[in-house]
């Protein structure tokens, strides 16, 4: 009889133990997963099911009963899903690769989840090892705040087979997309220049995922003790040629490191993307990441491009956390990562942190990202985390009672921010001055001309081809543009070491040389690689170490020009106007490439200005043409002129401010006018 009662007393606690795992609403989102047959998820290779996505929308609860209504879903399909990770693997909690399929179970379905861009492949983040369960949140976030990109990411909470698997991560797998890393795909085919210099994305990583190690680099506490691997192209997919270009360029790296070589020409900025280095290593080091330069550490690099560090990722042993069962303690805030004494990365990060130049704009950069409401000052970091912890504090209870592996979750929360008001200033006083590359001249370059979306014809039909930038020195002396290249991912283009600009003169950047030069007439300077967005995309200018001489984001809607596939390309009006502005750009016709920079001429005479109606024009030199144009570049009205003085009447047109057009033979000059 007693022992019947102990069995019941047993039954009835697992009973309430279940109960108590009841999961039926969420402030986030919840994916369900029911494999096919209800089959264990693997390792690899993956198994087959359904996903459904739950998603009201922001600041609404969600409920599991709403996975049968389709207004509520904000995906519904197949996926192909495996479990991921290395050292994770060992706990009980699962993180998750899937890939989202058609429903012939093969085709890969690019699909977009809360509002991701579309893409295949995805991860769930497991939080493994991670008792605050934001530190990838944070790290990622904080990553793209400074202009890198990292996964984006959403907090959800998983079903699997009717098992509540507690909180996650939604994020996307690092791969090669143009929403993604945004590089050329590289392909079997590209052996020989330019399509071999890329793109290709790189990483040093453990060798737990299976991926054969393509080449070994030392760092300075061992021989041969960094991995580096190849993630795009696949290793399998990778030719002898590829691997032996994208080994060079590291090689070459560490060379002109070792060297302390700070040549624009041939030094490390003619190598490697500086602001992305700059920033990767912060990111890492504000974090005090214990795997940061030799696991999960990617690298990227487009074709004809610099060599760029990231993204970020596995971010969990950080701000203080490390994997204390296994007896270790790493993650200091009084300790440089790339100088630890036990997991340093290669040795190219300890010689750029002690190359004078270097450390100057790591330095100078970091008293940028700690400033009031940047994203590395301690308010703002402070003020993330507490919105964070908002987000997820339902969830942490279901994680903590699912897992038990939590604990006092507001105490984990309170320690990670004790410990970032010692990282913080640590790394303020350990960075040292950065007045050597504080106010540093950069030429009076500006980007003048764009055509992205140019017109096409029968003898030209290939758009992206027609393509082309205007850079013009609005200077008063030589540009030396060795090493001035465009930053950002997209365009990419690096003018020649000893290649310069005279004063006052223009050249053009093509999408193709020889279709440029059949349509314009004229030669251009060089040839870009990628092509221009024909809805909008941010132009940035940069010398070789990073900073700004120009920056142009166009748009193909008001109050731009309409420069968007009818045979007009953006002229900057004047070089002396600011270029960021759509006011200061004017559409004019493509026939019109290479006679002429657009200028406000001082020896154009207008008045009276402003007029009523009536309209006088003198010039020195004999006029051509004249025409009215609105702010959108649009023509109003034409005059045909053969001489220097031309009079006219404009009292039909509304009130206000116009440009008069005047063309010559060798040159288009542009006043402004105001109709009263």
């Amino acid at each position: 009889m007693y022992k019947r009662f102990l069995l019941l007393l047993v039954l009835l606690s697992f009973v309430l133990s279940v109960q108590s795992q009841v999961f039926t609403e969420s402030n986030l989102p919840i994916v369900i997963i029911n494999t096919d047959s209800g089959a264990s998820i693997p390792d690899e290779p993956g198994v087959l099911g359904d996903m459904k996505i739950i998603y009201r929308g922001p600041g609404l609860i969600n409920y599991v009963t709403d996975q049968d209504s389709l207004q509520y879903l904000d995906f519904y399909g197949r996926i192909d899903i495996e479990i991921r990770g290395s050292y994770s693997q060992s706990f009980p909690k699962k993180a998750y690769g899937f890939t989202t399929v058609m429903s012939d179970n093969v085709t890969n379905n690019n699909v977009s989840l809360l509002s991701m861009p579309s893409e295949n492949d995805w991860v769930l983040d497991g939080l493994s090892s991670d008792p605050s369960l934001i530190r990838d949140y944070l790290s990622f976030n904080l990553s793209r705040q400074i202009g890198l990109y990292a996964s984006r990411t959403a907090y959800c909470e998983v079903m699997i087979n009717g098992d509540y698997r507690g909180l996650y991560i939604l994020e996307e797998k690092v791969k090669a997309d143009k929403n993604r890393v945004n590089i050329v795909k590289i392909d079997s085919t590209d052996n020989s220049q330019p399509e071999l210099s890329g793109g290709y994305i790189t990483k040093t990583d453990k060798t737990t995922g299976g991926d054969p190690i393509a080449w070994y680099m030392s760092s300075y506490i061992g021989y041969n003790d960094c991995q580096f691997i190849h993630s795009w192209p696949k290793p399998e997919n990778i030719t002898t040629q590829q691997n032996n270009y994208i080994k060079s360029v590291f090689l070459s790296l560490q060379t002109v490191c070792t060297a302390g070589n700070s040549s624009i020409s041939n030094g490390y900025p003619s190598i490697i993307d500086i602001p992305s280095f700059v920033d990767y290593i912060l990111v890492n080091e504000i974090a005090s990441n214990v795997d940061a330069y030799t696991y999960s550490t990617y690298y990227h690099k487009d074709r004809n491009g610099k060599l760029w560090a990231g993204p970020v990722w596995d971010m969990n042993l950080t701000f203080g956390n490390d994997l204390f069962e296994l007896g270790v303690d790493r993650s200091k805030p009084d300790v440089w990562q790339f100088s630890n004494g036990s997991c340093e990365g290669p040795k190219y990060y300890r010689d750029l942190f002690n190359n004078a130049t270097f450390k100057c704009y790591l330095s100078r950069r970091w008293n940028e990202l700690t400033q009031p409401g940047r994203p590395f000052n301690l308010v703002s970091l402070e003020s993330f985390i507490d919105t964070t912890v908002s987000l997820i504090s339902d969830a942490v209870v279901r994680e903590d009672a699912r897992w038990g592996t939590i604990g006092n979750h507001q105490a984990s929360i309170s320690s990670l921010k004790d410990w970032l008001n010692l990282r913080i200033p640590w790394m303020t006083n350990h960075l040292g001055s950065y007045n050597a590359c504080q106010n540093v001249y950069t030429p009076p370059l500006d980007i003048s001309g764009i055509n992205y979306h140019p017109g096409t014809s029968i003898g030209f039909p290939d758009e992206d081809k027609l393509e082309f930038l205007e850079i013009t020195n609005a200077g008063t002396s030589v540009i030396d543009l060795t090493g001035i290249y465009f930053g950002g991912m997209g365009l990419v283009y690096q003018f020649p070491a000893g290649s310069s600009l005279p004063a006052g003169n223009s050249l053009f950047l093509a999408g193709d040389i020889a279709t440029f030069q059949n349509r314009y007439g004229i030669a251009p300077w060089g040839q870009f690689i990628r092509n221009l967005s024909n809805a909008d995309e941010n132009l940035l200018l940069l010398d070789a170490f990073g900073n700004e001489i120009d920056h142009v984001h166009y748009y193909d809607h008001l109050p731009w020009p309409d420069a968007d596939g009818n045979g007009k390309f953006l002229q900057l009006i004047c070089d002396t106007l600011d270029n960021s502005l759509a006011s200061s750009w004017i559409a004019v016709d493509d026939n019109t490439v290479g006679i002429g920079f657009l200028t406000i001429d001082p020896l154009i005479h207008v008045y009276p200005n402003p007029t009523t109606g009536q309209v006088r024009i003198s010039a020195e030199h004999l006029m051509k043409t004249i025409d009215i144009t609105d702010l959108q570049g649009r023509v109003l009205t034409t005059f045909p002129v053969k001489e220097k003085d031309f009079s006219f009447d404009i009292s039909r047109l509304p009130k206000g401010i116009y440009f008069i057009r005047v063309i010559s033979r060798q040159e288009i000059r542009f006043e402004k006018i105001i109709k009263d």
